[in-house]
């Protein structure tokens, strides 16, 4: 293997833990923020059913006063019913006694129907609270997260650029020029190489390309992929796991383990 191919493949286990810590860092606000919104959502759905509440209950409340001034109107009429000097009169007060005992049934009966609307969203407001407070503490404890892990974060992402610097300054200039580019265009610019396969595209590579890159005397040129142009690393220890009989840590995995 190269020389610089080693220290190309730290460079990049480096640089891909900075990019998630960096993407965490952007991601966890958005989380909170997804919450919040969640958390506002919930208290206007609450707002909803405590307003239609209060005019269920301001309904009941015209209800009931209605009812008193039809029953009220009723007692009148009964009064001057009893006054009544002919059939006429006393047929017309009983119209107006039949109609407002008709009108005091149907607004009881609306009563009990705005009641049992009531219940209903009572019930929802049981919901909808029970909802606010899972979404509230929910949303602190992610805060609480947000910020402690975006701390940490920070410190060991100091920590990577820091070892990304010193990593840098030890490969070549022209090897370094070529990771950066690959990595500019495709994300990361090292793959692995197992059984005959760029395991990052996928592709198959040519018989003699893969020949050459598992030559072990082939040490001084870096082998691209011809598919993804992602340079190429061969780790005899993962390759055909079938003919192996003792355990043996990947290339990678050492350099890494190094540390």
């Amino acid at each position: 293997m190269h020389p610089d191919l080693e220290k190309l493949i730290l460079l990049q286990a480096h640089d891909v833990e900075a990019k998630r810590l960096r993407d965490e860092m952007v991601a966890l606000p958005k989380h909170v923020a997804s919450l919040e919104t969640k958390v506002k959502a919930v208290e206007g759905q609450r707002a909803v059913i405590i307003g239609l509440i209060a005019k269920e209950e301001a309904l009941r409340r015209r209800q009931e006063s209605d009812v008193k001034d039809h029953q009220a109107k009723s007692a009148r009429v009964r009064k001057q019913m009893d006054m009544a000097t002919t059939t006429v009169q006393v047929t017309a007060f009983e119209h107006e006694i039949a109609f407002a005992q008709a009108e005091i049934n149907k607004l009881e009966d609306a009563e009990i129907e705005s009641m049992e609307r009531s219940e209903g969203l009572e019930a929802q407001k049981n919901l909808a609270d029970e909802a606010l407070a899972d979404a509230t503490a929910t949303l602190e404890r992610e805060r609480v997260r947000a910020t402690e892990t975006i701390a940490q974060d920070k410190t060991l992402l100091a920590e990577i650029e820091d070892k990304r610097k010193a990593e840098r300054a030890e490969i070549g200039e022209s090897a370094l020029s070529t990771y950066d580019r690959i990595a500019k265009s495709k994300g990361t610019a090292v793959a692995e190489a197992l059984n005959q396969k760029c395991m990052a595209c996928q592709m198959m590579l040519r018989p003699q390309r893969w020949n050459d890159l598992r030559d072990r005397n082939n040490e001084e040129t870096m082998m691209a992929c011809e598919s993804c142009g992602r340079l190429l690393y061969y780790d005899p220890s993962r390759d055909s796991p079938q003919r192996k009989t003792v355990p043996v840590e990947s290339i990678a995995a050492s350099i890494i383990r190094s540390l």
